[in-house]
């Protein structure tokens, strides 16, 4: 009893250290940057935000956006190239695209097609960070967790469609946790201070059960004493990640996909970055693109960046595998996460909402960096392990619709024993004359780390920007005038023109189903979708099951820099993190729908279904897993 009292009275300390700093309006905590935004504001700055919330603003086509890059020669350079077109390398297209510069971005793959569209899909302040910091008196990890609420709000409220709170569940099986968890997520509440979603709060086991009712009431040799909810921040991460990228191109920001650097070029005398040759991936052509800084936001793959520049660089990457498992809803309510504290080996384990589905997770091990990163069954088995503990349905292999595995970007710290104790700030350093790097960091602090990554990079090459970093109050494509209501025009308004197998065309009703998932996918651009639903009769389900649409491919091919059928499937639609199968089974169709779009012959479209097939045997589905324990089978 004396070690839990002492933990309790740490506890109580750092609450009490917590308020004082709150108290103080928490200005010791928080990096001077965020303070800074939205200072310098003029008329140029409202028309880039008018431009971006326009719902009838158009990008610019691909091929104007590779002809601006081509454009950008010694004698006028782009100002910023960024390399990566994850989260935060859009986000640093954005933010200095807003400041006025001039600004390219290229991507190996699609934007969001690596770490960025394989995350938790959480946005989080780091609730384990902050017991870090209490039972660690570490006052780096306690900065964080102030940061990354501060962060976690502005998210949501910069992308409202695709972004909500999400209520998360603790179950406890004794009166210690009970007290332990509830004392520990109301000083979580208390850090968040004036940027809380809600309140936290205990819920006896009754009421538990009413509001999770697939939560077991006896564990191993424990009974449930009932459960405390919190909340956190939940993102459609891949669709906000094309967000980023379609809003920097409608700031001004020239952005390519399917585009990769193939070398750096240097100045003769000085041995500075100066641009770089790019491939571009679709067409083969290889073109010079010159600008005064690179940025350096490849993510996993930062350092094969880095050895371009300098093949003696030293490794900044502690690469850590997270595996997730989709599983059917009836696995979790809607509208509820469960949160497992402890695992097996003392890890955090998920069971989420999402999409209409549940996804569980995630696993943290280290791993060796790969293009397509692949879960392996024993780590499925982990996870299904894990929540298996804690439910009262049974937990089967075969209903494991889908299952990934993505690389976390970790900076490296030479002194850490595992990667769990991996500090996930993020760290930006020019080791090379005219590259930036930006690397570590996590999915909800996505804007600051590109809000630093621009400071270094005006710093690096004497850029002049118009106004200082505005993105801390600027919604995203869709954004802004979005209601969570809006989906009722798209209901009473429109009707989905469908096509027979016999040719004709029917009228169908735009269902609340499909209504909802247009609204929250596209915001307030979603009438866009659903007048090509009705006009072009592409109104039909692509799936049985899901709520995506034949329209949607067409509009993400001419408004979304939808470029393959892998891109729809992955990252502007989710069907492929979603189910597997049914991802498989709308592939004819959406490859007829890009075709026509984009002109494919019947070689490419063959092509395509190859591709497309292969990145599906990387999600293992219960259906392509090789796997012989029948323990959840």
């Amino acid at each position: 009893m004396s070690a839990t009292a002492a933990r309790l009275r740490r506890v109580a300390a750092v609450a009490t250290a917590a308020v004082a700093f709150t108290a103080c309006g928490g200005s010791v905590l928080l990096p001077p940057s965020v303070s800074s935004n939205d200072r310098g504001v003029g008329p140029v700055v409202e028309s880039t935000r008018r431009t971006i919330s326009d719902p009838n603003a158009i990008v610019p086509s691909r091929s104007v956006q590779e002809s601006t890059l081509i454009g950008a020669s010694s004698t006028s350079p782009l100002d910023i190239l960024v390399v990566g077109g994850g989260a935060t390398g859009c986000g640093v297209a954005l933010d200095a695209a807003t400041r006025g510069l001039r600004v390219g971005l290229v991507e190996r793959e699609d934007f969001s097609s690596g770490t960025s569209s394989r995350s938790t899909k959480l946005i989080h302040g780091g609730v384990r960070y902050l017991e870090k910091a209490v039972f660690n008196l570490d006052y780096g990890q306690l900065k964080l967790v102030f940061h990354a609420l501060e962060e976690r709000k502005q998210v949501i409220e910069n992308a409202p469609h695709l972004c909500h709170a999400l209520p998360c569940m603790t179950p406890c099986f004794n009166w210690f946790e009970v007290v332990y968890y509830w004392m520990g997520l109301k000083m979580y509440d208390l850090v968040a201070g004036r940027h809380i979603l809600h309140l936290s709060r205990y819920y006896s086991v009754q009421e538990s059960i009413e509001l999770f009712p697939t939560l077991a009431r006896k564990g191993k040799d424990k009974s449930l004493r009932g459960t405390v909810v919190y909340y956190d921040g939940q993102m459609n991460d891949s669709r906000l990640n094309v967000g980023l990228a379609c809003s920097a191109a409608l700031a001004g920001a020239a952005v390519l996909n399917h585009a990769e650097v193939v070398s750096f070029l240097k100045d003769e005398g000085t041995e500075r970055i100066i641009g770089a040759r790019i491939r571009d991936k679709l067409s083969g052509q290889e073109f010079e693109t010159y600008a005064k800084v690179v940025v350096n936001a490849a993510g996993p793959f930062c350092d094969s960046v880095r050895k371009m520049a300098n093949k003696d660089a030293q490794a900044m990457i502690c690469p850590s595998s997270g595996v997730h498992v989709v599983l059917p809803d009836y696995y979790s309510p809607e509208g509820m996460g469960l949160i497992v504290p402890k695992t097996k080996d003392g890890r955090v384990v998920f069971m989420l909402p999402w999409l209409g589905r549940t996804v569980a997770g995630t696993t943290d091990s280290n791993t060796s960096i790969t293009a397509l990163p692949e879960p392996h069954e024993d780590e499925i088995q982990f996870i299904l392990d894990a929540i298996c503990d804690y439910l009262n349905v049974k937990v089967r292999r075969t209903d494991v619709l889908s299952a990934w595995s993505g690389i976390r970007p970790l900076a490296m710290d030479p002194t850490a024993k595992n990667t769990e104790s991996i500090s996930r700030d993020h760290v930006v350093c020019e080791d090379y004359p005219g590259l930036v790097t930006i690397t570590g960091g996590k999915w909800t602090t996505y804007r600051s780390m590109a809000e630093d990554a621009v400071n270094a990079a005006i710093k690096s090459g004497k850029l002049s920007p118009r106004n200082e970093c505005i993105t801390g109050n600027l919604r995203l494509v869709g954004g802004d005038g979005w209601e969570s209501s809006s989906f009722t025009v798209l209901a009473q308004q429109y009707v989905r023109m469908k096509k027979t197998h016999g040719g004709k065309v029917v009228p169908g009703v735009m269902d609340t189903a499909s209504a909802k998932h247009l609204s929250h996918a596209y915001g307030t651009l979603a009438e866009r979708v659903a007048t090509i639903a009705q006009n072009e009769t592409l109104g039909k389900r692509l799936a049985h099951g899901y709520p995506y649409l034949e329209a949607e491919v067409a509009y993400c091919a001419r408004n979304e820099y939808c470029e393959s059928a892998i891109d729809f499937i992955a990252r502007r639609s989710r069907l492929a993190f979603l189910d597997t199968d049914a991802a498989g089974r709308a592939l004819p169709r959406i490859i007829e729908i890009l075709a026509k779009e984009h002109n494919w012959d019947r070689s490419r479209q063959k092509q395509e279904m190859q591709k497309a097939r292969e990145f599906l045997e990387t999600f293992k589905s219960s259906k392509n897993a090789q796997f012989h324990d029948g323990k959840h089978q």
